[in-house]
């Protein structure tokens, strides 16, 4: 309906114009009748302005109609690390990364190198790597929604850190598992493990293949989990990755360990201290929402430009503010819990990436602040600001995921039974 009030002014003017011609052609065809070159000249022109100007009404129809993408991101800007209100740091060498003996805050880059156990290296054992899928109608937790292609949200007049969203409806989705077993693994016995958010992650497993081999990360299973789909606010994956519940852990410890266990004929550890999570964006604040909401099941965290900014939905009002909540209630008012968090962001992370203007979207700002009150609890962390580094970015994930890892499991012991 929508277009077509939108195109009727044009294809009106259309056809007048085209009824004008052959009104004017009508009243010459009697001089032109035995001449039939010239008729059909004239048709020729009169088909030709009618095909340039319908091309053209319907150009500017969907230009009218065109609406902003909910996907689109303004450029962020270059945020300085010495920023007042940052945390201090220590700004290391270029191209060099922290030591994984060592906690608190670094600024690394603008050079950003693949790190050696990034790479496949001979002679060392490969593990192996099982694939299965996850049908949404096979789950009691996540049944599937999506959010309709081209729409977003509206900001609630009354709260403007609340997203309004109508267009989020039921919908099926297929999760895919990559689960990674080391050569090393012996059957039968409990493995510590690593979960991975917006899986198959190819990289972690190629570098825990190398780690492992040179004895810096205990001989660990990663299971590299997909996500539900869509991104944000009434999208499965912005269900199961940016809610502010234990949900997404419980979800993972009902419905896809067993599957594993099952599928890949292994048994995992049900140690707390053997059991980590990692991500990027979204995923590396659902990596930190498993640990804080279920720590009987997780103390190690993994992140890469956490979304620790306000995007969660539905609506909760016990954290108003979503994963923004962290830095600004949640570790500085409760008890120090037992998580020890690895944690990045880029110069150039993001930015009021959508409508939202509530001074909750600026992904520097909400890392800086995690650092900061992280310190003043006197937990057991490491962040690094990256210069020359975009969201997630893939050049210094690639720089920096074995020392990250090897950081991450530092102090690690294996219960004995």
């Amino acid at each position: 309906m929508e277009r077509s009030s939108t195109c009727f002014p044009y294809n009106f003017s259309l056809w007048f114009y085209v009824s004008l011609v052959l009104h004017h052609f009508k009243e010459c065809f009697p001089a032109l009748k035995k001449d039939k070159m010239n008729i059909i000249k004239i048709l020729g022109s009169v088909m030709m302005s009618a095909m340039l100007m319908l091309s053209g009404n319907i150009l500017t129809a969907q230009s009218t109609n065109t609406k902003p993408s909910a996907t689109e991101r303004m450029t962020p800007p270059t945020r300085d690390p010495h920023t007042p209100g940052y945390v201090a740091a220590t700004e290391l060498q270029d191209g060099a990364v922290p030591s994984p003996d060592s906690n608190g805050n670094f600024i690394i880059g603008p050079t950003h190198n693949p790190a050696p156990e990034t790479k496949e290296q001979e002679n060392v054992p490969q593990g192996t790597v099982y694939k299965f899928t996850m049908d949404s109608k096979d789950s009691k937790i996540y049944p599937g929604i999506a959010r309709e292609p081209g729409t977003f949200g509206t900001v609630d007049s009354a709260n403007p850190a609340r997203l309004i969203v109508t267009t989020s409806h039921p919908a099926p989705y297929t999760r895919r598992v990559e689960v990674y077993v080391p050569k090393q693994y012996i059957p039968g016995t409990p493995a510590p493990f690593i979960v991975g958010a917006d899986g198959p992650d190819h990289l972690l497993f190629t570098t825990l293949d190398n780690l492992i081999a040179e004895g810096k990360v205990p001989v660990m299973i990663a299971i590299s989990i997909g996500n539900g789909s869509g991104d944000a606010q009434g999208s499965e994956r912005g269900l199961e990755y940016d809610a502010m519940t234990g949900v997404y852990a419980e979800f993972v410890e009902q419905e896809v360990l067993p599957l594993v266990e099952s599928k890949c004929q292994v048994r995992l550890t049900k140690d707390p201290e053997g059991r980590a999570t990692m991500g990027g964006s979204s995923g590396g604040s659902c990596a930190l929402i498993m640990a804080w909401y279920h720590p009987e099941w997780y103390h190690r965290v993994l992140t890469y430009s956490g979304t620790y900014i306000n995007q969660q939905w539905p609506y909760n009002p016990a954290t108003p503010h979503g994963a923004w909540e962290f830095h600004e209630h949640l570790i500085p008012e409760s008890a120090v819990k037992p998580i020890r968090i690895w944690m990045e962001v880029g110069d150039r992370d993001l930015y009021n990436p959508n409508v939202m203007r509530d001074n909750m979207h600026d992904w520097v700002a909400a890392n800086e602040n995690m650092a900061r009150v992280l310190a003043a609890k006197g937990y057991h962390y490491q962040f690094i600001f990256a210069h020359n580094a975009g969201h997630v970015d893939y050049k210094v994930k690639q720089q920096t995921l074995p020392e990250a890892l090897e950081w991450l499991w530092k102090g690690y012991q294996p219960v004995i039974k």
